[in-house]
């Protein structure tokens, strides 16, 4: 199993508390170019809309879809393109869309170079507590963060 790593953009903790925009976009600026990267859902799913298109990272998301594009907003709102976490999100031009089995097969099998997941804890030695969003009406469960965790080559996490 892969550690957990940090990341040198996000490893000076020392200056204060950085509001979640500003640890998206760190995170985003982590990601290396051209990478095949899932979002987790919760904070995470911020990380796309500090993606510049020029990155050539392509996003998947863990409900059927690769070429996942920045939450959409306003008129940009398609009810039947969500992301994993139930948001609007917009897609990339050659966006594909799969079954949850084809998706799963991504993550376990390896094909993913970077995921970011949110977490409650994270240990010294790497391991992860991520089981709940902490949405007062969310269901507790850990969905496919162990599969992504597992079968990325890198794992990103996100938290307060």
């Amino acid at each position: 199993m892969s550690m957990i790593e940090t990341s040198a953009a996000v490893e000076h903790l020392d200056r204060g508390p950085r509001s979640k925009d500003e640890l998206a976009a760190a995170v985003a600026a982590a990601i290396p170019p051209g990478s095949y990267v899932n979002l987790g859902i919760g904070q995470p799913t911020r990380v796309a809309d500090f993606l510049p298109p020029e990155s050539g990272v392509i996003l998947h998301t863990e409900n059927g879809m690769l070429g996942m594009g920045p939450q959409a907003y306003g008129d940009d709102i398609d009810p039947d393109l969500i992301n994993a976490g139930k948001l609007p999100v917009t897609e990339t031009p050659g966006a594909a869309y799969f079954d949850h089995a084809a998706s799963f097969g991504m993550m376990r099998g390896g094909h993913l170079d970077v995921c970011v997941l949110g977490a409650f804890q994270v240990s010294f030695q790497g391991d992860l507590a991520n089981w709940h969003t902490g949405a007062p009406d969310a269901i507790p469960a850990v969905g496919g963060a162990m599969d992504l965790a597992i079968g990325a080559k890198k794992t990103l996490v996100m938290m307060e």
